[in-house]
């Protein structure tokens, strides 16, 4: 099970034709929207399917549940190393939960830049620019659960100050309202149908004929619209425009990792596959030229992988290797959700910064088992 999006689909598909070719095994893949894929249960997938592509703070809750398997089997070290040195940013680690690793990164994301090439000369360097930009209306960007939360946590990452996974001590109250403020802002001076739109929803609107949005400041990147013929108009990618002094750091990670149901009754071939195609010379082989936007710095730092994708990669590389991993305990997934909505209705009602960023800090600490609690973490 993947999502339905080319990138994360077409391949799967490409990659798993070969892999049928190489092995005989075939390997089929269902997909699902964008929304299910950051908060459908795992649980439920993995009692379905074999092979699942996962984000990475799911990880805390997979290991409560016992529904996958990790893939730090033995014999395999020296693959898991070529793996781990091909990180992109924090990609590999973030899928490593005490102490294993439930899952590989075969696309790597985080919140970057998308503009215009053909609108403006160039991506805004700062945010004054992109203020500035929105307040011609030529700026778009996704606040759709979760990606309100998103944008509070790369805003707050970038000025020093990520979202911690400690419990009493997620958002600095100062910052977090500094950073609402900042979204506040912002929100005022874009089209509120903002709200209800997610990145994929973003890019479509900018690469549109007749758009005037010319620049998206804080999106996951979709290397799908930076290549050419994708859409009637190509998109640009960039590094994150700087809020503080720090240049293009503090992004939230995003991307997904391929793993392997607990539940499989073919165990031992999606293990292999799972290792196949997460490797550096597929992922920058059939899976970059499928489409796909690989998880492996083999394909990032490939030429003609660039080429063929606008310099995606090169531009967008920074922000990358600076992006931050969000909390992974099991309860998260349920506090990103709360907390996203409780950031919009803030920003509908315009609520105070310090009351937003207080709720905020409370539902975090309530997304923690009690001390004591049956199933807490170890």
């Amino acid at each position: 099970m993947t999502w339905s999006h080319p990138r994360g689909y077409d391949p799967m598909v490409a990659c798993s034709a070969l892999w049928k070719q190489r092995t005989g095994v075939t390997v089929e893949w269902d997909k699902r929207s964008l929304q299910d894929f950051e908060s459908f249960p795992v649980e439920e997938l993995a009692r379905a399917y074999d092979l699942i592509v996962i984000d990475h703070p799911h990880v805390g809750q997979i290991t409560a549940e016992n529904c996958l398997v990790p893939l730090d089997v033995a014999g395999r070290e020296a693959e898991r190393a070529a793996l781990a040195a091909g990180s992109v940013g924090r990609s590999y680690p973030s899928y490593n939960w005490q102490g294993r690793q439930w899952a590989f990164p075969i696309d790597t994301a985080s919140q970057v830049q998308a503009w215009r090439p053909d609108m403006v000369s160039a991506a805004p360097a700062n945010w004054s620019g992109v203020l500035d930009l929105a307040r011609q209306d030529r700026v778009m960007l996704p606040l759709r659960p979760p990606h309100s939360l998103m944008v509070f946590y790369t805003l707050a990452g970038n000025f020093g100050r990520p979202a911690a996974e400690e419990p009493d001590d997620h958002v600095d109250p100062d910052m977090g309202s500094r950073v609402f403020e900042m979204m506040r802002e912002i929100a005022a001076l874009i089209d509120p149908a903002c709200l209800g739109m997610d990145p994929i929803d973003i890019l479509e609107q900018m690469a549109r004929s007749g758009s005037r949005i010319a620049c998206a400041p804080l999106i996951y990147g979709y290397v799908s619209y930076a290549i050419a013929g994708f859409r009637s108009n190509r998109l640009a990618f960039a590094d994150i425009p700087a809020a503080s002094n720090a240049g293009p750091v503090g992004s939230a990670l995003g991307g997904t990792g391929i793993a392997v149901s607990a539940f499989s009754k073919a165990k031992q071939a999606a293990i292999d596959f799972a290792y196949w195609i997460a490797s550096g010379e597929v992922q920058r082989g059939p899976y970059a030229s499928a489409g796909g936007q690989p998880g492996h710095a083999a394909a990032w730092d490939d030429a003609a992988v660039n080429a063929a994708a606008g310099n995606f990669y090169n531009d967008t590389r920074a922000t990358l290797e600076g992006a931050c991993v969000r909390p992974r305990h099991d309860g998260y997934m349920t506090f990103q959700q709360a907390a996203s909505d409780r950031i919009n209705l803030g920003l509908t009602e315009k609520h105070d910064a310090g009351r937003v960023v207080a709720d905020l800090n409370r539902l975090f600490v309530e997304s923690f088992p009690a001390p004591g609690a049956a199933g807490g973490e170890s």
